[in-house]
């Protein structure tokens, strides 16, 4: 049987191995092929499930799909102007001191009744008289959380943190009012928080609300985390691979090649070698070559 022949079997043998199996055509590596099939109008069977993943893994760009999340509590973001906030540089008399804390005693009464606005302007007043109070701040904050402007209740949150690093209230405050933006991340972090400093059933009520979405996000994160890994793993495997064909290729030209004929054909080879390689055939296709490389020695 001549070399041509032998090649012709080999192909034959390649082809019945696709009709047998044709889920190999899906293999990365084979992209290449199956595209050449397809522009002749072949019809290529579905790859099996999992398969087409694994080659957006390691072929296409990975794009996060958006976690499905429980917004019930989610309110939309309050985009009002700054409240009014206390200046640090005036200095705080006695009187001022009983007149704040007066004020706040109002704002207290107010809010038992319902008038929130008027709880506001009340905490307002006593935050210019005392903007050195943590609770006044934390106070107005909750007022906030209740008209639902999750923004400025996060602001005043923050100026009582800057007060009082220890502020339980300030924690709770901006770990409700993070919540109600979605920020379920850092709102569980500030609960966490708030509830070592002073856990009430309140912030037990919100941890429960957040943390199933706080466990779906970080799940969410592995799982793409996992992704990138392989995708740079399998392209770290990929470019040695090419590399090493590259070598082959040289190799096979410096050592052997004395026309270009015998590249074309040795080259057709390589290519029949890495293909039946991947197939796992009986037969190791480096033989051929060996073959062919001493029949053309010299030619």
């Amino acid at each position: 049987m001549s070399m041509e022949e032998r090649n012709i079997e080999e192909l034959k043998n390649i082809v019945q191995e696709y009709r047998t199996n044709p889920k190999l055509l899906h293999h990365p590596s084979l992209l290449f092929f199956k595209t050449f099939l397809q522009s002749f109008g072949a019809q290529i069977p579905p790859a099996p499930n999992g398969q087409e993943e694994t080659y957006d893994i390691l072929d296409e760009d990975i794009i996060e799909s958006d976690v499905e999340l429980d917004d019930t509590d989610v309110v939309e973001p309050d985009n009002d102007q700054p409240q009014q906030m206390g200046d640090s540089s005036i200095e705080v008399t006695e009187e001022s001191q009983d007149s704040a804390q007066n004020l706040k005693s109002k704002a207290m009464h107010a809010i038992s009744e319902g008038k929130l606005d008027e709880a506001i302007d009340y905490l307002t007043k006593a935050i210019i008289l005392n903007p050195f109070s943590a609770m006044q701040y934390a106070a107005r904050a909750t007022v906030y959380i209740k008209l639902k402007k999750p923004n400025a209740a996060i602001r005043d949150a923050d100026a009582a943190l800057q007060i009082n690093p220890d502020s339980a209230k300030g924690y709770k405050s901006r770990g409700l009012a993070k919540a109600m933006l979605g920020l379920c991340e850092e709102a569980a972090s500030d609960l966490h928080v708030a509830a070592k400093l002073d856990y009430d059933e309140e912030i037990g009520l919100a941890l429960k609300r957040v943390e199933p979405n706080v466990h779906k996000i970080e799940e969410h994160r592995r799982k793409y985390d996992r992704l990138r890994k392989t995708k740079e793993l399998k392209t770290i495997e990929r470019e040695k691979q090419w590399k090493k064909d590259q070598m082959q290729i040289k190799f096979v030209k410096i050592s052997h090649l004395q026309t270009t004929d015998s590249a074309r054909k040795v080259l057709k080879l390589l290519l029949l070698w890495r293909v039946v390689s991947f197939l796992d055939f009986p037969a190791p296709p480096i033989r051929i070559m060996s073959i062919f490389l001493l029949q053309n020695n010299g030619n």
